[in-house]
């Protein structure tokens, strides 16, 4: 079963943890695909990859980019793997249908949002009756994370 992380978005928005969650994902040496809800958003994202640190640099691509096999972060809209990513990550409420054929997901969702709430939970109990092992993590006021329930 894959391990699902579900991670609560209240104190600093998907821009800032996104880079972050990421840069831990490329240091255990893991590909990585990121799901978004629409191309506007994938594009926005791949910028924000681009800027988002002057000191640090995340090699990423999307469809406009081309050669997904040789991006360790593909950026993308559709539920594929053209990477042979081990991780996926779920922003926006994207959804996918192969959670299973990945090692880890992260699934980020706006707290503040109470209908990505509530999306984010049916999730969780659809994956658990699945059988896929859950993690819930809190964003702390720092921009942190805090393990709860």
């Amino acid at each position: 079963m894959t391990d699902i992380n579900f991670y609560h978005l209240t104190a600093r928005p998907l821009e800032w943890a996104l880079p972050k969650l990421l840069a831990k994902s490329l240091q255990a040496e893991a590909r990585v695909v990121v799901m978004a809800s629409s191309e506007e958003r994938v594009a926005d994202l791949n910028a924000h990859l681009w800027v988002f640190d002057q000191d640090s640099w995340l090699p990423h691509g999307s469809e406009k980019d081309g050669n997904p096999e040789l991006q360790p972060i593909w950026l993308t809209v559709a539920d594929e793997n053209p990477n042979e990513a081990r991780f996926l990550f779920l922003t926006d409420g994207a959804t996918s249908e192969h959670v299973g054929d990945y090692e880890r997901v992260f699934e980020l969702f706006d707290g503040r949002n109470d209908d990505a709430v509530a999306a984010a939970r049916g999730r969780w109990k659809d994956y658990k009756t699945a059988g896929h092992t859950l993690a819930y993590w809190r964003q702390t006021e720092s921009g942190g994370w805090e393990k709860a329930g």
